[in-house]
């Protein structure tokens, strides 16, 4: 295992009625600004139970960030914070709407262009803040991580700094009730995809990591079509709190990691607008296959693990896993090929254009994904 430093400093308020715990969580002597999406928190009740939790306080709204937080509208939002003197930020959404408040909270104190920020800029200082999460997939309520879109230039970037990690993340799993059936797809996979990204390399004797991301896994592979299904609290409450440990730090400390699926993923969000988790499940299946050999020990270990897969016979065991691992994600109701999609093999070459101009030419764990590698990929996901 490799020498680390982990510390995760949100404070999580989870369970039935957190929202109300609100009030306790900010400053009277704050100026809030609260972020939110396309406005579904309004017809689900979320909405109002913020107003009644922050009665009496100054806060100022902003509605509207995409599905893919988008630069332009960032930017607005950046501009109302500035001119209000805006204090704290309170983001009521999924992972994109606490995203785009991450990248808002880094660009109102920066000096200059603050596309920069995704440009790889240090984040000096930021406006703090905290998020009430309503629908469970990328685990950015606990994690220094955000991704934001540019659209009119095809491009979608990340950036981390723990000047952004969440004061505090309350997670009610009833809010998760009114969320339609793709959105709740996702909110299975894209988890999945981030315990695989930081699992899925090769063994470094970390065994607390992979047992506890293999748990998670597990966790969701059982769970996940049930809770799809049914509005059940304790489906629902476990399907929040897996999101949230696959990406909280915690597995991915002191062990190598991946990210080329999210890296592929990106460019093809970017250039077609398909959800994160669509392109996660796309990818994932078909890199597996072509890093084989250099996953070879931990795609042996995941199959008979998670898959209780017998691998005596090692090429068709990796063989097993990969066909079980893309069955999930179609058992679920997620395609997992491109022309299901109607985009055909023209997109191997975006892709590739797309890692070359954002500069990315080496991915995975080892360095060795190029941009024509990224293109063999996706030609095989078509």
């Amino acid at each position: 295992m490799r020498n680390f430093s982990f510390h995760n400093p949100t404070m999580v308020q989870f369970g039935k009625g957190s929202i109300s715990k609100l009030t306790k969580m900010l400053s009277p002597k704050d100026k809030i600004l609260m972020l939110y999406g396309g406005g579904s928190i309004k017809q689900n009740g979320v909405y109002q139970q913020v107003l009644d939790a922050t009665a009496d306080l100054d806060i100022v709204e902003f509605g509207g960030i995409e599905a893919n937080p988008e630069y332009s509208t960032l930017m607005r939002a950046v501009e109302l914070a500035r001119e209000e003197k805006i204090s704290f930020i309170l983001a009521v959404g999924g992972g994109s709407v606490i995203d785009g408040s991450k990248f808002v909270a880094a660009a109102i104190p920066f000096e200059g262009d603050a596309w920069n920020i995704l440009n790889g800029s240090t984040v000096k200082t930021a406006v703090p803040l905290g998020c009430i999460l309503t629908l469970p997939a990328t685990g950015s309520e606990t994690n220094t991580a955000a991704v934001v879109n540019r659209s009119e230039q095809k491009l979608k970037k990340a950036f981390a700094s723990p000047k952004v990690q969440p004061q505090f993340a309350i997670l009610d799993p009833e809010v998760t009730y009114s969320l339609p059936t793709r959105q709740l797809i996702n909110g299975v996979i894209d988890p999945f995809v981030h315990v695989i990204e930081q699992y899925l390399t090769y063994p470094i004797g970390a065994s607390v990591q992979d047992r506890f991301a293999e748990s998670i896994l597990i966790n969701l592979i059982e769970i996940g079509k049930d809770a799809i299904a049914d509005v059940d609290y304790d489906k629902r409450a476990n399907l929040m709190w897996n999101a949230t440990q696959a990406l909280n730090g915690l597995i991915g400390a002191g062990v190598p990691q991946d990210w080329s699926t999210h890296m592929i993923g990106h460019e093809l969000t970017a250039a077609y607008g398909l959800d994160h988790a669509a392109t996660l499940a796309i990818v994932l299946p078909r890199l597996m296959d072509a890093k084989r050999k250099n996953k070879h020990a931990k795609l042996l270990q995941y199959a008979e693990r998670v898959w209780n897969i017998d691998t005596s016979d090692e090429s068709a065991a990796i063989d097993q896993v990969i066909s079980k691992t893309e069955d999930f994600f179609r058992d679920l109701g997620m395609r997992t090929k491109l022309s299901e999609y109607d985009i055909g093999e023209e997109a191997a070459d975006v892709v590739k254009q797309g890692l070359i101009t954002n500069g990315y030419l080496k991915l995975g764990e080892h360095q060795d994904i190029t941009p024509d590698d990224a293109a063999r990929i996706i030609t095989a996901s078509v």
